[in-house]
């Protein structure tokens, strides 16, 4: 699992970022919105860890910026703002919990544990996915582009499933490999440029406004840009 530590005093997140990874996580931690941004694009993460008060921009306006991209990695807020007008105000834009400061570092693993879960649990329960005028029905493995039916392998098919999962995170070769075809990275094989290149040009035809796009030297991601 891996997480985005989004925390701006140093100290915070440096004792935090130290606690995730002594609990078995993979950490990226920024102090600020602009590089929290940029991570979120260039690779997945599970979850994120926001806190409001950032030096570039309020922690609110970067959920929202996350979630106009397509970005459902659920959040847990961390904020020194107590009142009850703030907390609902954060959950109602766009967050998942809040943990107000002090916390224990107990009770913030202990809601992070919680957060995976209920992640993984809605993931799972999921029957269809839609992003723009692309729907996925996972029961029926049927994909449609508007009121075009795609015709796509079973591969094709579980490849698109996992870019929908993930739309707007970039997800690497690597990821791939690992989630659609059960392989460790192996240098040499082009099994998903391949597969891409397949898939693209069934769901990006007819002159449809492009889903998949290629972000050089790390992998690609499907949004509704």
């Amino acid at each position: 699992m891996r997480l985005l530590l989004v925390e701006d005093d140093l100290s915070i997140q440096r004792f935090v970022a130290k606690a995730l990874v002594e609990a078995g996580y993979q950490v990226d931690a920024t102090a600020d919105a602009k590089s929290a941004e940029a991570l979120a694009f260039k690779r997945a993460h599970d979850a994120f860890i926001i806190d409001l008060g950032l030096p570039d921009m309020d922690g609110l306006d970067l959920i929202a910026r996350c979630r106009a991209q397509g970005n459902a990695a659920p959040v847990l807020i961390l904020s020194a703002r107590r009142s009850v007008d703030e907390r609902v105000k954060g959950l109602e834009q766009g967050g998942d919990d809040y943990l107000t400061k002090p916390f224990a570092l107990a009770e913030l693993l202990a809601r992070i544990r919680n957060l995976l879960r209920r992640s993984s649990a809605s993931q799972k329960e999921l029957t269809r996915l839609e992003i723009a005028d692309l729907q996925l029905d996972l029961i029926g493995r049927e994909a449609k582009r508007g009121d075009r039916v795609l015709q796509l392998t079973p591969q094709e098919f579980s490849l698109l499933e996992y870019l929908c999962r993930n739309a707007g995170r970039v997800v690497t070769r690597t990821m791939i490999l690992e989630h659609v075809w059960h392989m460790h990275f192996d240098p040499a094989t082009n099994v998903v440029d391949v597969h891409i290149y397949r898939l693209r040009s069934k769901v990006d035809s007819d002159g449809c406004k492009p889903l998949i796009h290629t972000t050089r030297g790390v992998g690609y991601v499907l949004k509704h840009a």
